[in-house]
């Protein structure tokens, strides 16, 4: 493994990273599926498996692939293991596999996927190219999830609605209504609140990141503090 750490890793996946706030890849699950917040977290959930058994079936025969098909093999493994996903979410979740669509097998194209494994999954040992795989996914699945949810608070004034296509008809007691009488905001759940909610969300991240740097050089200023 290279010297960056497993803690380096979770958080390059979750913050620092994230493939969303701040490489902005895979616009179009993201936008397209984050209608609610059960569809942007199934969809990242999915999405996260298929990063992490990726990126270890990538590590684990990097040193077996010759350099000039390295691509073709890593789309055929991303391939493969997307099929495993969708015929097993069609099996135990129909419903919401259903819902998601196209973009279950249009995880194979997401190019935070093949990316990772081009940039991680390749040049390090298994179990670390494992836990990087299911961070990025993660990050993104935390941004579909946050997404979804605003839109779906905004656009329909619940929060969990469509949560009884993962779990059965005795969760439609689950959904939350935080709005009584709400008639919805139809900009929130069409593709152009999409776009807002995501650029209020990275915008959150950039004045954040940009407070802790301000902050950084005020506490070397104070210096230590005397007992």
């Amino acid at each position: 493994m290279s010297d960056i750490g497993y803690k380096e890793i979770v958080l390059n996946g979750l913050w620092r990273q994230n493939s969303s706030l701040v490489q902005i890849l895979g616009m179009c699950p993201l936008l397209a599926v984050s209608t609610t917040l059960v569809n942007g977290a199934s969809l990242g959930l999915a999405t996260a498996l298929v990063m992490a058994l990726s990126n270890g079936a990538v590590s684990g025969v990097r040193n077996l692939v010759p350099n000039e098909i390295r691509i073709p093999v890593y789309i055929l493994i991303i391939a493969v293991l997307v099929t495993v996903v969708e015929l097993t979410m069609n099996a135990y979740f129909h419903h919401l596999y259903l819902v998601l669509g196209i973009f279950i097998p249009l995880i194979v194209t997401n190019c935070i996927v093949l990316a990772r494994t081009e940039a991680f999954a390749a040049k390090n040992r298994v179990l670390p190219s494992l836990v990087d795989g299911l961070m990025m996914g993660l990050g993104l699945t935390l941004v579909l999830a946050v997404l979804g949810a605003m839109r779906e608070i905004f656009g329909k004034g619940t929060l969990l609605s469509g949560i009884e296509l993962a779990f059965g008809e005795p969760a439609k007691h689950w959904v939350i209504h935080l709005l009584p009488g709400y008639h919805g905001f139809l900009l929130a759940i069409l593709p152009p609140g999409a776009f807002i909610g995501l650029g209020l969300l990275i915008a959150l991240k950039n004045h954040i990141e940009q407070r802790k740097t301000e902050a950084t050089p005020r506490r070397a200023q104070a210096g230590p503090v005397a007992a």
